[in-house]
Formats: C-alpha cells, structure tokens, sequence
C-alpha cells in the first residue's frame, strides 16, 4: 500500500526561485473527457445555457422588432408601403422623411430648445436635490418625518390634479403683489385692496334708468395709478406697451425678415405671464417641486444614509463648515448617484410632454414633443397606403426624438448602473 502509494505522488522535476515544475500522473485523454463531460453536472449546465440562449434571443426579438421596424419604414419610399413583397428591407431606399422633418418642422431649433430646457432642469435639480437629500440623511430636526412624507407625497399625487392651478400661478405670476403695486393696482390685504378704500360704486334706478349716486374713486386711486411704472418701449413702433420683449431674432416670411422675441413677458395689474419661457421650470426645479424630484430626493438621502459619519467628523475638526463640507467632501464621493440623477432629469425631462405644453401653449417655441403627430407639407399624399406612410413619418419623428438620448445611455450607463446600485434601490 505505501509502495502504491509513493509511486502516485508527483514527482518534482525542477524546482527554482520563480517557478516549480511537478509532473502528475494523468490519466488517459479519453477517460478525462468521459468523465468531465458525460455527467449529469455538465449535462444539467448545457440545458440551462440553451434555456437561457433561447428565453435572451426572444425576449431581444420582442424588444427590439417595433424599432427596428420603424427604422426601416423611416428610409421607405410611399410606394413600399403597398408593396406586399416588402417587410423590413426597403427597394426604394430613401432620406425624404428625414429630410422634411429636419427642414419643415423645425427640427434642430426644436432640438436647441429642448437641449436647453432639459440641460437646465437637470442641473439644477440634481444639485437642489442633492443638498436637500443631504438634509434629511445627515440631519436630525423636528418634523423631519412629516417633511419627508410630504417629499414621498409629491410623488404619489397625479400631476394632473395640480394642472390648472399651476398654469394659472405662472400665468399670472406675482411675488407678494410687486408687479400689481408697480401697475398701479394697488396692495391687497385680507382681501382688500387699499386702493379702493372710500371708493363709490355707480347706483342706478332700475325703474327709470336714471343714475342715483355717480361712482368715485377711491381715497388712494390717484396715488397707485402715478405708481404704474411697467412700461417698456416697443422696437418696432417705439411707443411705450407692457410687454418686455427680450432676445431679438429675424425670420424670413414671404421674402422679408421679420423680427421676433424669444421671450416676451406680458405685465398687468394680475401679474406678468412667464408661460412660452424657461422660468416656470426653472422656479420649480430651484424650489424642489419639479418633475419627479421627490424621487431624486429619496435616491440622495438613501445614498447619503450609506456615506460614514466619520467623514464629516474629521471635516468639522479640520474646521470646515457645513456648506464647505458638503461641496468638498460630499459631492466628490457622489459623482455616480450626481450622474445618475443627471441622466434621470434631463431624458425624462427630454420626452415630458406634460410640462412642457402646461407652460409652453402656444408654437411660439417649438418643442421635440410637439413635433409628434405633425406630417410635413412635402409628404402629404392621398393613395392606398397613405395611413403606413403617415404612421411611418410618426414614428420617425420619435426616432429623431429619442436618437440623442441613445447616445447618452450608451457612453454613460455604467454610471447609471452604479448609482442605482450603490442608491440601495437594487436590493
């Protein structure tokens, strides 16, 4: 048994500083690969692997056929439509849908506008969001609970309860009744205006039509109308209106330029109309309140939950602040949840159609959603597939609109990845 058992050790044929050389007593290729590959282990793995080939490729199938079909009906000519020969691969290859979208509706200006819309919101409520997150994971004070709830709250209720009041506070958009002073309407308390104090309102005999007691104004009528100082000067008549028109542009219209704003705030005693401007989405996001921030909230607080405490205690021994601390510690070890919540805000930002036509009503600015639904003057065309082709230029107006946000996933994923997981939302 000890002879058997020596003759089976390995035997050291060359021994160094860097390497050893052993030499095993192998047995034969044949009964190795038998017993590797003829079990029920290996056998079991390469049901598995074809089971999960096959459930990948057809799940892949199911999300990836509607855009590859409408990639190929966007290069399709009108007359492959009604071709029952074609499927995904056009005969006549063709940019024209393309083209008239880029050209006739105003494709790149509504890019450059969208771009700068979704680049400010993202910035801004990423960082806002940050500090407030910031707030509720390091901070222990009175109703942080009911504050938070309300947070969680913002996310629960339905925009759309919320549409015509917001509409109207940015239609009519006044800070503690400034603009309403400056345009002589007086100041309103409890109810009242000051304005209208000792006024008399006009009383007429309903039987004879005559007039009883004549209407007067009020005590301080004179002095608040003196205070009407709103006015701004109109570039093209150069008399004085109350509009303060902003960023001055031309466009051609039947061979002449003509000139245009790209912001015009309207000022009454109401208050001034910020609707067709950035500043609505820009207010929302500088207070938290914009779209989906009580989600970005909640991702910084459960990241910042995760960061040790002892990092911003040798920060305030260092003799740093509160403020300092958060910018010069904080944020550099956040740089994957910053780029999550970034990406977050500026591609849902990108396809919201919600806010954007609550504060955008008009084509004054044009939009990437608002081009959704639009068929260019140069495609319209009466024959059999005419509903194909109209729904194919449909579908290439959203290509076009997603295309960007593609791109931006695919070099920044591994970022997005990385934040969720380390936000605790993958557990």
């Amino acid at each position: 048994m000890n002879a058997q058992n020596t003759e089976k050790k390995p035997v050291v044929k060359r021994e160094t500083k860097n390497r050893i050389r052993v030499d095993f007593d192998r047995s034969p290729l044949k009964d190795r690969l038998k017993a590797r590959f003829l079990n029920f282990y290996f056998l079991s793995r390469i049901v598995i692997w074809i089971f999960r080939l096959v459930l990948m490729v057809g799940i892949s199938y199911i999300v990836l056929y509607p855009f590859l079909t409408k990639i190929a009906g966007s290069v399709m000519a009108p007359e492959d439509f009604v071709d029952v020969t074609v499927r995904l691969i056009p005969k006549h290859f063709t940019l024209d849908i393309y083209r008239a979208i880029a050209s006739e509706l105003g494709y790149w200006t509504a890019f450059r506008n969208t771009f700068i819309l979704s680049l400010l919101s993202a910035i801004i409520q990423t960082m806002i969001c940050a500090l407030i997150g910031y707030g509720f994971a390091k901070f222990k004070f009175k109703g942080r609970n009911i504050i938070f709830l309300l947070v969680i709250l913002t996310m629960i209720i339905p925009h759309q309860t919320l549409r015509l009041s917001m509409y109207m506070e940015f239609r009519f958009f006044d800070v503690l009744g400034i603009v309403r002073l400056f345009k002589g309407g007086g100041i309103q308390f409890f109810g009242h205006n000051i304005k209208n104090l000792g006024a008399i309102a006009e009383q007429i005999d309903e039987t004879t039509g005559e007039v009883i007691k004549e209407a007067k104004p009020g005590w301080f009528a004179g002095f608040f109308e003196k205070l009407d100082i709103l006015k701004f000067t109109n570039p093209e008549t150069g008399e004085k209106d109350n509009t303060l028109r902003l960023f001055k542009y031309y466009i051609e219209r039947r061979g002449r330029l003509v000139p245009k704003y790209r912001m015009q705030f309207e000022f009454s005693e109401a208050g001034v109309n910020l609707t067709n401007t950035y500043i609505p989405m820009v207010l929302l996001s500088l207070g938290g309140l914009g779209f989906k921030n009580g989600l970005y909230i909640f991702l910084f607080r459960q990241f910042f939950r995760g960061i040790p405490d002892e990092l911003e205690e040798s920060a305030y021994i260092d003799g740093s602040g509160t403020f300092r601390t958060f910018v010069r510690i904080i944020l550099p070890n956040s740089i994957p949840m910053l780029i999550t919540v970034f990406l977050f805000s500026f591609c849902w930002q990108w396809t919201d159609e919600f806010y954007t036509n609550l504060f955008f009503p008009s084509d004054t600015v044009n939009m990437l959603v608002k081009l959704v639904g639009k068929i260019p003057n140069s495609l319209k065309t009466d024959y059999a597939g005419q509903e194909l082709y109209y729904s194919a230029i449909r579908n290439t107006c959203g290509l076009m609109i997603i295309f960007p946000l593609v791109i931006i996933y695919a070099f920044l994923q591994r970022f997005l990845v990385q934040g969720i997981e380390q936000s605790g939302l993958a557990n």
